[in-house]
C-alpha cells in the first residue's frame, strides 16, 4: 500500500459491506468528507456490494421482523445533542472539522478532555467501540510529537494544517501509513493548526530517554 494511493480497496469494500471496524469508519468517512477522489471510491465500492447484494437468493424473514426492528429503535430514546466543553478557540476549531469527526470529538471532549503530553501537543481519545486505538492529535505550528515507533499500524489523517516527518508532508486529506519498522517525529507545519486523526492495532512506542520513561513507568 502505498502512502496516499487511492483506492484502499480494502478499507472502502469493508466500510461499504458494513463491516468495518468503528474506528476505521470513522477514518474512511472522516477522508471521505475532504476528498472527492476517496468518495468515488466508496461510490464504487457500495455499488459493487450492491450488485453482490442483488445476485443473491432472497432470505425468509420473520414474520414480526419489522415490528421488532421498530421496537429497538424506539428502545434507543432520544439522541441529546453532543456537548462541546472547552475553550471558545476548541469550539470554533471543532465545529470546522468534517461533521462525523465534530461529533465524535465534541463527545469525548465532554467526558475525557484533551491531554497535553508536550507543549503544542494535545490528544483525544476518541471512544468509538473500536478495537483499535484512536486518537486525534492537536499540533500548533512547529510543536512535534515525540520520537516513536508503533506496536503495529498506524493510519494518520490530516484533517486540517499540516505536518512533516522526515518521510514526507501532509496536508489535508492526506493517509500516511507507518508500521513497527518505521520511526517519526512529526512537526506541525508553519500556518494553520494541525488536526490529525490517528488510529492504530497497537500502542505508540516512545524512543530515546522519554520511551525509557514509559517503559519504567508502564505506560
Amino acid at each position: 500500500m502505498t502512502e496516499n494511493a487511492i483506492p484502499y480497496s480494502a478499507l472502502y469494500a469493508a466500510y461499504a459491506a458494513g463491516t468495518l471496524d468503528p474506528g476505521y469508519a470513522l477514518l474512511v468517512e472522516t477522508q471521505g468528507a475532504l476528498r472527492q477522489d476517496v468518495r468515488r471510491a466508496i461510490a464504487m465500492s457500495e455499488a459493487a456490494a450492491g450488485a453482490l447484494l442483488e445476485a443473491e437468493a432472497a432470505a425468509p424473514m420473520a414474520a414480526n421482523a419489522l415490528d421488532r426492528a421498530f421496537a429497538s429503535i424506539d428502545a434507543l430514546g432520544p439522541v441529546a445533542a453532543p456537548s462541546r466543553i472547552g475553550t471558545p478557540d476548541d469550539a470554533d476549531e471543532i465545529g470546522r472539522l468534517p461533521a462525523p469527526l465534530a461529533e465524535a470529538v465534541s463527545r469525548s471532549v465532554a467526558a475525557e478532555g484533551w491531554k497535553s503530553p508536550r507543549r503544542g501537543i494535545r490528544r483525544l481519545r476518541l471512544d468509538m467501540g473500536s478495537a483499535a486505538e484512536v486518537e486525534l492529535f492537536r499540533i500548533q505550528p512547529g510543536a512535534s510529537v515525540p520520537r516513536h515507533t508503533h506496536g503495529a499500524n498506524e493510519y494518520t489523517l490530516v484533517v486540517t494544517g499540516g505536518y512533516s516527518d522526515g518521510t514526507g508532508s501532509y496536508g489535508p486529506g492526506d493517509l500516511s501509513l507507518k508500521g513497527p519498522d518505521d520511526t517519526h517525529t512529526p512537526v506541525g507545519d508553519e500556518g494553520d493548526v494541525c488536526y490529525a486523526l490517528i488510529v492504530r492495532d497497537g500502542a505508540l512506542r516512545l524512543t530515546g530517554m522519554i520511551g525509557v520513561m514509559q517503559r519504567i513507568l508502564g505506560h
